[in-house]
């Protein structure tokens, strides 16, 4: 199986500080990975790596069966692997929704009656097509969440990169959008600090920390209320405190 990312030994520094030091991971057809660390531990920048957005120091990144190194080769990338940026006003910028769901395709060489068409679609399989004419800007938090993944899935990616994705969702918008992420095949990398979204969603987890990767699981506990928490290396199992 050709992997749809094949990172080794991928290191990342700026102004100084090593982000990412000696990463490998790998991500195949259908992979479900939880990315999971502290606030500041480089997990979005690990995910803008993969797209180019930030430039590896050492290492090789091998994307869709090609190696990457420069930006006009993290161009394809960006075309296959959709980002979904932590903050819903980095990726919206158009007047529109519509607007803004049919400029992916139109960049990916489609014409405007064939974009403005798989816009359509996107929004209305979202459950979103009663926003295509509202104003972007005056639009909920919830609902600038899920029109950025409208923006992503109208390009047909073949992997999501999807940082914080429940950032703003009230319960029943983190309802849609996990059963919407649930129901696809597609594989992705999901930056969350909800575990227990993590938990439903995800197949395995890895912990970034220190800059460096390793094996986590996401662990539940049981006290007085049940709560999901992360704990490197281990085999999930129940602790139930004792008395």
């Amino acid at each position: 199986m050709t992997p749809l990312f094949d990172l080794n030994g991928v290191s990342v520094a700026r102004g100084g500080r090593t982000i990412l030091d000696g990463i490998s991971l790998r991500l195949d057809p259908g992979d479900r990975l939880a990315l999971v660390g502290a606030n500041g531990a480089g997990k979005t920048t690990l995910l803008r790596t993969l797209v180019g957005l930030e430039r590896q120091t050492a290492g090789q990144i091998v994307a869709f069966g090609a190696e990457r190194r420069i930006e006009r080769d993290f161009r394809e990338v960006r075309a296959r692997a959709g980002f979904l940026f932590q903050d819903p006003d980095d990726q919206l910028f158009a007047p529109t929704v519509i607007e803004d769901v049919a400029f992916g395709p139109l960049n990916l060489g489609l014409d405007a009656k064939a974009a403005t068409g798989r816009a359509m679609a996107t929004l209305d399989r979202l459950g979103l097509l009663h926003l295509a004419s509202r104003i972007t800007h005056h639009l909920s938090g919830g609902e600038k969440r899920l029109v950025s993944l409208a923006t992503v899935l109208a390009m047909e990616p073949q992997a999501l990169l999807l940082d914080e994705p429940t950032n703003a969702l009230d319960p029943a918008h983190l309802e849609r959008l996990t059963a919407l992420l649930m129901a696809t095949d597609m594989a992705m990398i999901v930056v969350s600090h909800d575990h227990g979204f993590l938990e439903r969603l995800t197949d395995r987890a890895l912990l970034l920390q220190g800059g460096c990767l390793a094996p986590a699981t996401l662990h539940r506990h049981r006290h007085v209320s049940e709560h999901v928490h992360v704990h490197p290396g281990e085999e999930p199992h129940d602790h139930v405190p004792a008395g």
